[in-house]
């Protein structure tokens, strides 16, 4: 059991059950928020099964999985699948294959958007909820951009090891990311020489993957660096040019010797502050933002003992004291990508197709595959000003009004209309889309909003329109 009280199960009680806010708090958290049917299987479940539940995804991309990957039938000079590309290449001569490559690459703005596409559909309607979560989370965390990688293939390629590697052990996620060709662009290990060393990756390994800014030096980053010349890619294929390497001793984190790659991020996953500084970013993406230093110890003893394997240290957090807390419950502001989302989810909509919600994603900061830059998205209150606020509230009437292509646009009345009166169909839809009790004044509102008839489309399409403008429903 863990040793700091707040990373101990929680214990329902009379005075603090598992009820339908905990349980609606664990499906935004570990995924991107629930229905009506799967918060109550929760509630059925209990919070320990509900996790394990959760939990209970293969260690396999999508791909492996069988489920699905993105189809790029529509794109004029691609084959159907990223899969479909490497079989293509195969019996080509050289001058067919790159033929074949350039007309992929004049298509591959396209496919990029087809691959979005493909994974926001992935996390509405996916089979694993907290497998395409934790595949979010890494995304803004072993940053790459499209802006700066320009093949298609190579993002999702990157994409599907994130998902395999999303609840396995960090030290082998680290390394097969030091191998992926897309990030071996993006931070420029490919142009990584012995005798013109590049220390974009050395250093952004150490500051933004796993020790954070004041636990290296800047020696320590042109050794580390010095580990990575010859590592690059041919292709969708990780290769290691050995006469680009340099094979003298290397002096990195207080040990020396002709270090490579592997041995770097070895003597790093040995230092204290790397299982604190990933685990306390778990912790706070899956729980709330501050937390003392005695806890972040607690996390970081936790992760380190467990040999770097996530899918404990993930299942300690979300079943934790702390999790359920009042500290974390409705505290943490939805990032624009779970606020469409989850829309979409708690009001059973169709998902919009094509491009049609990358729009307003951009406008609001948060278009999968291009983070603004290596620290990916700032995230927390940077989410709000005067300009994403109006496209936060106008995206929901959008969805709600079915004005983006292929939304449901069944009657919404039909939900209440066995409701006694406006006090029951306010409190049905405060349940399914704010999850969390609101306060008398502002559920008055949300009556008066309703007139003298609550089955009216009118009226209660108003009423929503207004839930989905409170400051309540941009929390989760």
């Amino acid at each position: 059991m863990a040793s700091h009280k707040l990373l101990q199960p929680f214990v329902p009680t009379d005075e603090n059950p598992f009820d339908s806010v905990k349980a609606a708090h664990l499906l935004n958290r570990a995924g991107f928020g629930g229905t009506i049917d799967e918060v109550r299987k929760v509630l059925e479940l209990g919070p320990a099964a509900a996790v394990d539940w959760l939990l209970d995804f293969p260690d396999q991309n999508a791909e492996e999985q069988g489920t699905d990957v993105p189809s790029l039938t529509a794109l004029d000079g691609y084959p159907a699948t990223f899969k479909d590309i490497r079989k293509s290449e195969q019996g080509k001569t050289q001058e067919q294959i790159k033929e074949m490559r350039q007309k992929i690459r004049m298509a591959n703005g396209d496919a990029i958007r087809a691959t979005i596409n493909w994974w926001l559909r992935r996390m509405t309607d996916g089979p694993h909820p907290l497998q395409e979560k934790l595949t979010f989370f890494w995304h803004g965390h072993f940053v790459t951009s499209d802006k700066d990688e320009r093949s298609a293939t190579l993002m999702w390629k990157q994409n599907e090891l994130l998902r395999k590697m999303a609840a396995g052990n960090f030290r082998t996620f680290v390394k097969a990311i030091a191998r992926d060709p897309a990030m071996l662009d993006y931070l420029n290990n490919s142009q990584n020489r012995k005798a013109h060393p590049n220390e974009n990756f050395a250093r952004e390994l150490m500051e933004l993957f796993t020790l954070g800014i004041g636990n290296y030096t800047e020696d320590d980053v042109k050794q580390g660096a010095k580990a990575f010349t010859g590592w690059a890619h041919d292709g969708d294929d990780f290769v290691f040019r050995k006469f680009d390497h340099d094979e003298g001793v290397k002096y990195f984190l207080g040990h020396h010797g002709n270090f490579n790659g592997d041995d770097v991020i070895d003597i790093i996953m040995s230092q204290n502050v790397c299982a604190k500084f990933v685990g306390t970013k778990l912790f706070r993406f899956f729980a709330y933002e501050e937390i003392d230093d005695t806890l972040a110890d607690a996390i970081g003893n936790e992760f380190r003992s467990g040999n770097y394997e996530l899918r404990p240290l993930i299942k300690t957090i979300l079943n934790s004291a702390a999790f359920y807390s009042p500290q974390a419950i409705g505290s943490q502001i939805k990032c624009p990508v779970q606020l469409v989302l989850g829309t979409v989810r708690q009001m059973n909509l169709i998902m919009p197709a094509e491009n049609a919600i990358l729009g307003p994603l951009n406008q609001m900061g948060q278009v999968p595959f291009a983070p603004p830059n290596v620290r990916g998205w700032p995230g927390g209150r940077m989410w709000i000003n005067t300009s994403t606020l109006f496209v936060r509230y106008n995206t929901g009437y959008r969805l709600l009004d079915g004005q983006l292509p292929r939304v449901d646009k069944s009657h919404l009345s039909d939900e209440t209309k066995d409701a006694p009166d406006a006090n029951a169909v306010v409190d049905y839809w405060v349940n399914r889309l704010i999850q969390r009790p609101i306060t008398a004044d502002k559920r008055q509102v949300l009556i008066e909003a309703l007139g003298t008839d609550p089955s009216r489309e009118q009226n209660v399409r108003k009423m929503l329109q207004l839930i989905m403008s409170m400051p309540d429903y941009q929390l989760c």
